[in-house]
C-alpha cells in the first residue's frame, strides 16, 4: 500500500507530468479538429497524431531529437489535408523544441535534426504539389517552431548552468578561505618561532655564556660554583627544550628548505656562504665556488636569500645526485646579483658520502618555497635539467622595494591558472552563444520576409479586376482579351472549385478577384473551347452552390 509521501511523490512525478502535457496537447488538437470536423479525415487528423504524441511526449526525456523529429512528422500530416492550411500540432513541436533545447548540450545534433526536418517537409510539398499557402507553412511556420523555442531552451540552459557554476564557485571561494585563513595561521606561527628564535634564545645563550664565564671567577666558592654549573646545564637545556619546541611550532610552516632553527643552529643563521661551502667540502662533496665582482650595499634580506638559494640547491645536489661535482657562481653586477649552482650528472653507484650537517635535508616543496621567497624580494628563480646535470638560476636585486602591482596578475597568466582558463572558455561560449542567438532570428526573419514577399507576388500577379471581367464577353478570341487579363494564372486554387463542373470540352483558367492578402477571394473562372472564350463564372470562396453558365 503507497503512503501518503509515496502518493505525493509519484504524482509529482515525471510520469504524471508527461501524461498532462499530452493532455494539453491533445486538447489544442481536439479543438482544431472540431473546427474542420466537416471535411477533415479523423484519422489523419486527430487518431494518428495523438497516437505519436503519446510516444513522442515521454519520449522526450531520453531521446529529445526523436521527439522532435516525430512532433514535426505531425505537423507534416496536415500538408496532406487539403481543408487545413496550418495545424494546431505546432504547438507541439514547439515545445518539444524547447525540451531539446533544455536537455541536450549538442549543437551540431540539434541543427541537423533541424535541416532533416526541413528536407523532409519540402519534399513532401514537392511530392503532394501544394500550393502557395502550404510552402508558406513549410518553409515559415515550421522552421519558427523548430528554431525559436530551441534558442528559449537554450538560453533556459545556459542560465541553469550559469547559477550551477555560481554556487559551485561560491564553494570554491569558501574553500579558498579557509585556505588563505590557514595559512595566515601558519604564517603567524612561522613569525612566533623567529621572534622566539632571534630574541628568546639569544638571551638564553647570553645567560649561559656568562654563567661559564662566573664558573671561573676565583672569589667564588665551591659551592657556588656548583650552582653555577647546574644554573648553565639548565640554560643549556633550556635552549635545547625551546629549540624543539620552535621546530614542533615551524613544522609544516617553512616547509623542509625553508630557514629556521632546524638541525645545526647555524645553519639558519646568515652566515657566509664560504663557510658553507666549506663545511660541504668537509663532508667530502666536490664544490667549487667563484664569486665575481663587489656586492656593494647589499640588503640583508636580499644576503639571506642568496644564502637560501646556494644552500637549497646544494641540499638537493646532494640528495638527487650523489657524488656528482658542483659548481657555484655568484656574479654581483650594477644593482642586481645573479646566483647560479649547477651540478654535474652523477656517477653510477650508491652515494659515497652522507648528507653533510651544513645542508638540511629538503623535500620536494623545496624550490617551490625558494621560489616563493626570492619572487617576493623582486627577483626570479629558474631551475631545469642541463647536459646531464641540474642547474638553479637565481637573478636578485641588491635592495628590496616594493612588488610591482601587476606582479600577481602575471604571475597567475603565467602559470595558466584553471580560472583564467575557465574564464577565456566562458567568453568564447558567450560569444558563440551571442552570435546564435542574433544570427539565427536574422536569417529566419529573412526567410520569412522572402517568403512572405513571394506569397504575395503570387497572389497579386493574378488579380483580374471584376471591371474588366465584366467586359469580357463570350465569343471573343483569346488575343482580344490579352489586354484586359493579368500577366499570371491563379494556380492555388482549393480543390473544392477546380472540382466544379465546367463546360465539356473547353480548358478553363481561374483568377483572383481582388488582390488583398487577408480576406477571401472569389475565383474568376475563363473557359475557352479552342481559341474562343466558352464561358465565364464567378466561383464563390466558399461555394454554396454550382456556378451560374454565364455573367
Amino acid at each position: 500500500m503507497r503512503t501518503p509521501t509515496a502518493l505525493a511523490a509519484w504524482g509529482t512525478g515525471p510520469a504524471v507530468r508527461d501524461a498532462a502535457l499530452w493532455a494539453a496537447l491533445a486538447g489544442a488538437g481536439v479543438f482544431g479538429y472540431r473546427e474542420r470536423v466537416a471535411e477533415a479525415s479523423p484519422v489523419l487528423g486527430l487518431v494518428l497524431p495523438l497516437s505519436i504524441l503519446a510516444v513522442a511526449v515521454p519520449g522526450s526525456r531520453k531521446r529529445p531529437g526523436a521527439a522532435v523529429f516525430l512532433a514535426n512528422a505531425v505537423c507534416a500530416l496536415s500538408l496532406a489535408e487539403p481543408t487545413a492550411t496550418a495545424s494546431p500540432y505546432l504547438v507541439a513541436l514547439a515545445l518539444l523544441t524547447y525540451l531539446l533545447g533544455v536537455r541536450s548540450t549538442r549543437t551540431g545534433a540539434a541543427l541537423l535534426l533541424f535541416g532533416a526536418c526541413m528536407a523532409v517537409d519540402l519534399v513532401l510539398c514537392a511530392v503532394l504539389g501544394v500550393g502557395a499557402v502550404y510552402w508558406f507553412y513549410a518553409v515559415s511556420m515550421i522552421p519558427s517552431a523548430l528554431l525559436l523555442p530551441w534558442l528559449a531552451g537554450r538560453y533556459r540552459q545556459a542560465r541553469l548552468a550559469l547559477v550551477r557554476g555560481g554556487w559551485e564557485r561560491a564553494r570554491g571561494l569558501e574553500q579558498r578561505q579557509r585556505f588563505v585563513a590557514e595559512q595566515a595561521r601558519l604564517r603567524e606561527r612561522t613569525r612566533i618561532a623567529a621572534d622566539m628564535h632571534d630574541s628568546l634564545g639569544h638571551e638564553l645563550s647570553l645567560i649561559a655564556l656568562r654563567a661559564g664565564a662566573l664558573e671561573l671567577s676565583p672569589t667564588l666558592s665551591g659551592q657556588d660554583r656548583a650552582d653555577l654549573a647546574v644554573l648553565r646545564a639548565a640554560v643549556s637545556d633550556a635552549v635545547g627544550h625551546l629549540r624543539d619546541t620552535i621546530g614542533v611550532v615551524r613544522e609544516g610552516t617553512d616547509g623542509p628548505g625553508g630557514h629556521g632553527p632546524h638541525g645545526d643552529p647555524t645553519a639558519s643563521s646568515v652566515e657566509p656562504v664560504e663557510e658553507l661551502v666549506a663545511r660541504v667540502r668537509e663532508s667530502g662533496v666536490t664544490v667549487e665556488l667563484r664569486k665575481e665582482g663587489e656586492a656593494g650595499a647589499l640588503s640583508p634580506l636580499v644576503d639571506r636569500t642568496a644564502y637560501r638559494v646556494v644552500q637549497e640547491s646544494l641540499t638537493n645536489a646532494i640528495k638527487h645526485a650523489p657524488g656528482a661535482a658542483i659548481r657555484i657562481r655568484i656574479v654581483h653586477q650594477g644593482a642586481r646579483t645573479e646566483v647560479r649552482v649547477a651540478n654535474s650528472a652523477p656517477p653510477a653507484g650508491p652515494s659515497p658520502v652522507p648528507v653533510p650537517a651544513g645542508a638540511p635535508a629538503s623535500g620536494h616543496r623545496g624550490l617551490t618555497g625558494l621560489r616563493e621567497r626570492v619572487r617576493l624580494i623582486g627577483g626570479t628563480l629558474q631551475a631545469a635539467p642541463r647536459r646531464g646535470g641540474f642547474e638553479v638560476l637565481a637573478t636578485l636585486p641588491h635592495q628590496v622595494g616594493p612588488r610591482r602591482p601587476g606582479a600577481d596578475a602575471e604571475l597567475l597568466q603565467d602559470t595558466g591558472s584553471e580560472s583564467a582558463r575557465g574564464l577565456a572558455a566562458a567568453r568564447r561560449s558567450t560569444r558563440r552563444r551571442f552570435a546564435v542567438a542574433f544570427a539565427a532570428p536574422a536569417g529566419l526573419g529573412l526567410v520569412l520576409l522572402g517568403s512572405a514577399l513571394y506569397l504575395a507576388h503570387q497572389l497579386t500577379a493574378c488579380v483580374l479586376r471584376p471591371a474588366d471581367f465584366a467586359a469580357l464577353r463570350t465569343g471573343q478570341e483569346r488575343g482580344e482579351l490579352a489586354h484586359l487579363l493579368p500577366d499570371r494564372e491563379f494556380r492555388y486554387v482549393p480543390d473544392v472549385l477546380r472540382a466544379l463542373p465546367a463546360p465539356p470540352g473547353t480548358e478553363c483558367a481561374y483568377y483572383r478577384s481582388h488582390g488583398s492578402l487577408l480576406d477571401q477571394a472569389d475565383v474568376y473562372r475563363l473557359c475557352y473551347a479552342g481559341s474562343r472564350l466558352a464561358a465565364k463564372d464567378v466561383l464563390p470562396s466558399r461555394p454554396l452552390a454550382t456556378p451560374g453558365d454565364e455573367a
